[in-house]
C-alpha cells in the first residue's frame, strides 16, 4: 500500500538527511520520494509523524531467537515481535542453535520460518566450524549461498590456532566476513565475572581483561597473515578497543562492536549477586566502560548491538556462578543508545548511524538507509516520551534484564518493514 509519513524529522545518516521532510513509499514497499512527492504519487495511507523522529529501521548484529532447540526460552515469533516493537527491522542470528547452523538446510529453515511471520528480516550467521567444535571447517561457501551473511564460532572457542588460520584463509578466499568472539578459554578458566574488585569481594571466579586482549591479539595476527575481513563482537575492554583502533590505522580489514549494556553498566552493578548482570563477556570496571565509550565516539567501534539473549525465569534464579549469562535486550537497544545522546557522548545522527547503516555495511546487506529506491524499513519514535520498563511492557518472552524499573526517554511508535506497517504503539 502506498503511504506517506508526514511531518516527521527525518534522519538518514547514510544519505546526510537531517530535517523535517515527508517520506513517500510506493505500493511495492520501496522509498519513492524524500521531501517531495514523486510525480503522480497518490498515498492510500498517511502516518502523522509530527514531533517524532523518522529513521531507517534498526539493524542488530547479534540476537538469539532460541529457535530451534530452546523454545522454552523464546521462539522466532515471540522475538521478532519484540524486535519490531523496538524499531529493529533486521537482525543477525548466531549459529549456536540446536542443531547448529552449519548446513545450508539449517540456514534456509531459519529464514523460511522467519518469513512466515512477515516481520523483521533475519540473517543467519553460519558456523565457522562443524557443530562449533573448532575442529573441522564448515562448508562456508554453501552456507554463503544459503543466505548466511557472516561466519562465527559464536561463544565456542577455536582453540587450535592452525584451525583458526585455515578458517580465516578459507573465508578470505571466498571474500566472506568472519565474526570473532575474542576470548582465551584458558585465561577465562570458568570465570563468571570481571576479575576485579567486585568479583573478589563476592568470592566469584574472575575473567581477566587479558582473556579478551590475548584473544584479540591472536586473531589480529591471523587476520594480518590471511587478509581475512573480520568483525570483533561485543568488546568489553578499553585495551581491546585500542588494539582494534591500532589495527584499523594499520589498514587491516577489521571492525568491531560493543553492546548497549556494556556502555552503561560496570561490575559494580552486580551489587549483591544480581544475576541479571551476569553476561559474557563480563561487565568490567569504569575504566573499561569509559574506554568503550571513547571508542564509540571516535568511530573505532562502528555498531552498538543488543546481544539479545532471552531466558526463562529459572535460568537466573540459580546462584550467580551457575546462572545463565545474557540479557533480554532488544527492547532497550534504542533507549540505551538515546541515553548516550542525553549524556552528550553522541549526536542523535551519530547514534542512529551506529544502529542503522553502519551495522548494515558490516554484514553487506542493502538496508539501514532511506535513499530513493531503498526498501522502506522504517522506525518512527517519539524522542520526548518518557516510559518505565516493566515486565508487562516487555514483548520478548525473556524478562531477564537489569533495567527493569528504569525510566527511559524515547519510545518507538511505528515500525515498517518493506513498506508494511508491522508495529504501531497500542492506543490507550
Amino acid at each position: 500500500m502506498s503511504l506517506v509519513i508526514q511531518g516527521g524529522h527525518l534522519i538518514d545518516p547514510a544519505n546526510n538527511v537531517d530535517g523535517k521532510k515527508d517520506l513517500f513509499i510506493d505500493d511495492n514497499g520501496f522509498v519513492a520520494g524524500v521531501g517531495k512527492a514523486p510525480s503522480g504519487f497518490r498515498a492510500k495511507k498517511t502516518i502523522d509523524a509530527r514531533g517524532r523522529i523518522v529513521c531507517p529501521g534498526l539493524v542488530d548484529l547479534r540476537a538469539r531467537l532460541r529457535e530451534p532447540g530452546l523454545e522454552y526460552k523464546a521462539t522466532i515469533e515471540s522475538e521478532v515481535r519484540a524486535a519490531v516493537a523496538a524499531g529493529i527491522t533486521t537482525l543477525c542470528c548466531p549459529p549456536d542453535t540446536l542443531p547448529v547452523i552449519d548446513t545450508p538446510a539449517m540456514a534456509q529453515m531459519l529464514q523460511s520460518r522467519a518469513w512466515r511471520f512477515g516481520l523483521a528480516f533475519i540473517h543467519p550467521l553460519g558456523a565457522l566450524t562443524q557443530r562449533l567444535e573448532g575442529k573441522l571447517l564448515a562448508d562456508m561457501e554453501a552456507l554463503d549461498e544459503a543466505g548466511c551473511v557472516g561466519f562465527t564460532n559464536a561463544l565456542s572457542p577455536v582453540t587450535d590456532t592452525l584451525v583458526m588460520r585455515r578458517a580465516l584463509e578459507y573465508a578470505a578466499t571466498l571474500d566472506l566476513t568472519v565474526f570473532l568472539h575474542a576470548e582465551d578459554p584458558w585465561l577465562r578458566n570458568g570465570g563468571c565475572v570481571h576479575e576485579g574488585e567486585v568479583g573478589t569481594r563476592l568470592g566469584l571466579a574472575g575473567i581477566p581483561e587479558a582473556a579478551e586482549t590475548v584473544g584479540v591479539a591472536r586473531d589480529l595476527a591471523l587476520i594480518e597473515q590471511t587478509g581475512c575481513r573480520a568483525h570483533f563482537c561485543g568488546l568489553s575492554s578499553a585495551r581491546a578497543a585500542a588494539m582494534v583502533a591500532a589495527a584499523q590505522k594499520k589498514g587491516l580489514p577489521v571492525s568491531a562492536d560493543t553492546t548497549a549494556h556494556h556502555l552503561h553498566l560496570t561490575e559494580h552493578d552486580i551489587g549483591d549477586f544480581n544475576t541479571q548482570c551476569h553476561v559474557r563477556p563480563p561487565l568490567r570496571g569504569k575504566h573499561d566502560r569509559e574506554g568503550l565509550r571513547k571508542a564509540i565516539s571516535n568511530g573505532t567501534l562502528s555498531a552498538i548491538c543488543s546481544d539479545h539473549q532471552p531466558h526463562e525465569p529459572d535460568a537466573k534464579l540459580a546462584p550467580f556462578a551457575r546462572s545463565e549469562p545474557g540479557i533480554s535486550a532488544l527492547e532497550t537497544l534504542l533507549p540505551l543508545t538515546l541515553r548516550l545522546v542525553d549524556e552528550k557522548l553522541l549526536t542523535l545522527t551519530e547514534a542512529i548511524a551506529l544502529l542503522t547503516h553502519k551495522p548494515a555495511e558490516i554484514i553487506g546487506v542493502e538496508t539501514g538507509h532511506l535513499g530513493i529506491g531503498a526498501t522502506a524499513d522504517v522506525c518512527i519514535f517519539d524522542p520526548e516520551t518518557r516510559w518505565t520498563l516493566t515486565e508487562d511492557k516487555l514483548v520478548s518472552r525473556g524478562h531477564n534484564t537489569p533495567f527493569l524499573g528504569q525510566t527511559f526517554r524515547g519510545r518507538v511508535t511505528h515500525t515498517l518493514v518493506g513498506g508494511k506497517l508491522v508495529y504501531e504503539t497500542p492506543k490507550i
